[in-house]
């Protein structure tokens, strides 16, 4: 028996292709599904903790993009043969390839990706924002005008927030390590995203739970229908049109919102 050890997906993706799997080993093995917790700081932190204690029932492990430098150092994941990486690689995207490879080693097969959206409301928002600066000052005519106004973004201390500020400097034209990744170089392009980040947070657009909400709260406020716009991934479709019909059917998406007028938005994978 192999044991995958992976996020909850909300649907049965996962347990379907590992049965598929299992029946096309011929009785070889059997893959069993584990599901981590619904945060990444929770399912790394269970992760490594059993890694770390040398427990042998992880066989196979759903990595963050970010994990792989730390697992591969740590020696808790092997390097994929050349021939394999070869085959896993082909037709992939370049960016998912360079999350997966550590030391131009690949560590990991990317079986899939996300990143976030804008979306919003047609009945409220005729015409969506192309800057976040356009957003705020939408809102804040909705708001005047006493309809749904607020715009759902995640404001809790843990990944997703660190993700908002990855993508806003790099929005504003910055990176947030050198290239050689060994510091921190912040310049004048996070001064300008934090300036951003701050205008929004303290401004009437903000949810007054802001500062403690996840994506998935982000989800249910948007769903409640107090909210204009919300920046999240695409699994709010879906929900949205199972959990709100009607709010559903003016439910509407465009790329993420710029920093810069001049300057498409880089939103983080």
């Amino acid at each position: 028996m192999l044991n995958w050890y992976v996020f909850n997906p909300g649907a049965s993706i996962f347990t379907d292709a590992a049965a598929a799997c299992s029946q096309q080993s011929n009785g070889a093995y059997r893959i069993t599904v584990n599901y981590l917790p619904a945060g990444a700081d929770g399912q790394r932190q269970q992760l490594v903790r059993r890694l770390a204690a040398d427990d042998t029932a992880l066989d196979i492990l759903g990595l963050d993009v970010t994990w792989t430098p730390e697992f591969a150092e740590a020696k808790w994941i092997e390097p994929w043969p050349a021939d394999e990486a070869k085959k896993i690689t082909d037709g992939t995207l370049d960016a998912m390839v360079k999350t997966a490879t550590w030391k131009d080693r690949l560590y990991s097969a990317p079986f899939n990706t996300n990143t976030q959206l804008l979306w919003y409301r047609k009945d409220l928002v005729p015409t969506p924002p192309k800057t976040w600066a356009e957003m705020i000052a939408m809102s804040e005519k909705l708001a005047k005008d006493g309809k749904a106004h607020l715009v759902e973004t995640q404001g809790a201390q843990y990944e997703g927030f660190t993700v908002w500020f990855n993508t806003m400097v790099a929005s504003a034209g910055g990176q947030i390590l050198s290239k050689d990744g060994s510091k921190a170089e912040l310049g004048p392009a996070a001064l300008e995203a934090l300036k951003t980040m701050k205008t929004f947070a303290t401004s009437i657009a903000a949810d007054p739970s802001f500062s403690n909400q996840m994506e998935d709260d982000n989800r249910l406020a948007f769903e409640s229908g107090s909210a204009a716009f919300e920046l999240n991934y695409p699994f709010i479709y879906p929900s949205a049109q199972t959990n709100v019909p009607d709010l559903f059917k003016n439910l509407a998406w465009t790329t993420y919102p710029r920093l810069k007028a001049d300057e498409p938005a880089h939103v983080t994978i």
